[in-house]
């Protein structure tokens, strides 16, 4: 967590601000417009999410020149969470990120929420709170002043080495031979 090296005593009740995205859920949205801007050099306004298997499991897309060249996907639930995995052990994942959240339909969605007296699901207080939530206004993290202090005195600024070393990693294949401690889905 940074949360000790930035002032939040600065920051005051109307400055709730939100990500993009239409409900709470992760980064996706933001990451891939980012990334569609700095490695395309496109500027997406809108993305569409396309329903795979079932509504938890969708998948987004960039086309450029008649290729694709950005496949996200979202997977939310246990059981879309396993099928990944077991795409990823096949060698047949498709996919340059993918945002994993445990419960289904998301964030809003997740077992601390209201539900009925059944223990469902309380639909209209979920759809009241994904339109509270899409009230708040957008500021893009890179356009917040806290993050940017961040980078200029924690780290250096936005493309020195202490951020590269800090937020960077890289990832290689490894080896491992089977043992009991693996995980079977």
């Amino acid at each position: 967590s940074f949360c000790c090296f930035l002032r939040f005593d600065e920051i005051k009740e109307g400055d709730v601000v939100r990500h993009e995205g239409k409900r709470s859920d992760g980064y996706l949205e933001h990451i891939f417009k980012h990334a569609a801007k700095e490695l395309f050099g496109m500027d997406v306004k809108e993305i569409t999410y396309k329903a795979l298997k079932n509504k938890d499991f969708q998948e987004v897309t960039l086309e450029k020149d008649g290729e694709t060249v950005l496949r996200f996907a979202a997977a939310y639930g246990f059981r879309n969470i396993q099928n990944l995995v077991l795409k990823l052990k096949k060698g047949k994942f498709l996919y340059h990120f993918v945002e994993v959240l445990a419960c289904p339909g998301g964030c809003l969605n997740g077992k601390g929420q209201a539900q009925t007296e059944d223990g469902k699901p309380d639909k209209a207080l979920l759809n009241q709170m994904e339109e509270v939530y899409a009230a708040i206004p957008v500021r893009l993290p890179e356009a917040n002043l806290h993050v940017q202090k961040m980078y200029q005195d924690w780290l250096e600024g936005m493309d020195s080495r202490k951020a590269q070393e800090t937020l960077h990693t890289q990832y290689s294949a490894v080896n491992q031979t089977v043992s009991n401690l693996d995980i079977k889905w």
